[in-house]
């Protein structure tokens, strides 16, 4: 199917492009998001009447996201979770996540702007990348940690995920020098 971007697309193509896609992109993600309009000789003709609206609307969303990016880009924000002892959460950190706490730091982001493959699963500084616009991208970094105390530690470079193992052979010598120390033996007691 042919339709003509009213928006930059990335890996597509620019604002007024006619480009050759999937009929199932076009129908499930282009035109119900307003990105794109069929590319019928009607429509051609609307886009060219509009093209001007269109394209100074752009810019005003392209200088917005331009001046959130500039405060957000290299922020930290913290989430607080629960996890286990080898730093796994018990749940995740999903792009919501990420996209509320931002909100509430004072930055208005949605949650299809948060880039993420797979939700958070471990504790740590997690680098995020945040698509703003079309043609801007920024950073922040999400610090998952169990408490406010662990998350200023985390920060400042300090591992916390360092479990000690103990295998059996320390243990039994372990419980061997207590033996040694008490003069008893296993069987006294």
């Amino acid at each position: 199917m042919e339709v003509i971007l009213m928006e930059r697309v990335a890996k597509l193509g620019l604002m007024g492009e006619v480009v050759r896609v999937k009929d199932g992109y076009a129908r499930n993600f282009l035109l119900p998001q307003g990105k794109a309009l069929r590319a019928t000789e009607a429509n051609r003709k609307k886009f060219e009447s509009q093209r001007a609206q269109l394209e100074a609307r752009n810019l005003e969303l392209k200088q917005e996201a331009e001046k959130i990016g500039e405060k957000v880009n290299g922020k930290s924000f913290v989430i607080l979770r629960q996890a286990g002892e080898s730093g796994q959460l018990y749940g995740s950190v999903s792009t919501r996540d990420i996209a509320d706490i931002i909100t509430a730091g004072g930055f208005t982001i949605n949650r299809n702007q948060v880039v993420i493959q797979s939700p958070i699963k471990s504790l740590g500084l997690h680098n995020v990348p945040l698509h703003l616009h079309a043609e801007i991208d920024v950073s922040v970094t999400i610090n998952v940690a169990r408490s406010a105390d662990e998350a200023d530690r985390q920060a400042r470079g300090e591992s916390l995920n360092i479990v000690e193992e103990t295998s059996m052979a320390d243990l039994g010598l372990e419980v061997g020098a207590a033996l040694e120390e008490t003069g008893g033996s296993l069987g006294d007691r």
